[in-house]
């Protein structure tokens, strides 16, 4: 099984690469796109130079390494996958979305990079993915990280039985510190999970939000919304 987790950035999908990681069967993959991405861009992200000089940048070449028969889980950045990126691979893949309300999303993006775009967030790209894999037939599983949040362990089961997996109490927890496939950018976005052993408590009231980033915030909210009423 190939578990594609599509999400934005800010948005729990560093945990939840911890919590399946911590299953025994799964291997994970970090934003495989990542270093293709930037290479065909030309955007300047945190720790651009060693993004490059340490990840593939074919994405033909980063899409064969889904092909395995063993258990993968690849967190995926919805705004990595560019037009003209190879697609084919999602026929072979179960797909899963991880959303966030953008308000959250916006207020934790604004921390570590300034002046946030939309398509720096993901949430457009996010509803197109999930539009694509819907019409190949195959139902999408849906799951918001506020619920995560809320219940780890109830929101857990329901995806595990979502997604065809057994349980397995081991998604839990996982070892401080890090883990052997994070990416090289873990330095500069990582911090607090990297202290992290488990989920984060219950998150509170949305934040409160800049002027200036309103407008992005009112922006992604319909791609949230047509998510938001499909998740588990």
């Amino acid at each position: 099984m190939h578990i594609a987790m599509w999400s934005g950035p800010r948005n729990l999908s560093t945990a939840m690469m911890y919590s399946f990681g911590a299953r025994a069967e799964f291997s994970v993959l970090d934003e495989p796109f990542y270093a293709a991405y930037l290479d065909a861009t030309g955007l300047d992200h945190p720790m651009r130079a060693e993004i490059l000089d340490t990840m593939e940048t074919d994405p033909a070449v980063v899409a064969q390494q889904f092909q395995t028969k063993h258990s993968l889980y690849t967190k995926q950045m919805t705004h990595h996958i560019l037009d003209g990126f190879p697609r084919d691979w999602f026929a072979n893949a179960r797909h899963a979305f991880l959303i966030r309300h953008p308000a959250r999303v916006v207020a934790s993006y604004a921390v570590k990079r300034e002046a946030p775009t939309l398509d720096d967030i993901g949430f457009v790209q996010q509803c197109e993915i999930f539009e694509e894999v819907r019409a190949m037939g195959t139902d999408p599983v849906v799951v918001d990280s506020f619920d995560i949040r809320q219940d780890p362990e109830a929101t857990l089961r329901k995806l595990c039985t979502a997604l065809g997996l057994d349980w397995d109490p081991a998604m839990l927890h996982w070892p401080a510190g890090g883990h052997q496939s994070d990416g090289v950018w873990a330095a500069h976005w990582y911090g607090a999970v990297h202290k992290s052993t488990g989920f984060a408590d219950p998150e509170g009231p949305l934040p409160e939000i800049a002027d200036d980033l309103k407008p992005l915030v009112d922006a992604a909210m319909p791609s949230y919304d047509r998510l938001a009423a499909f998740k588990i």
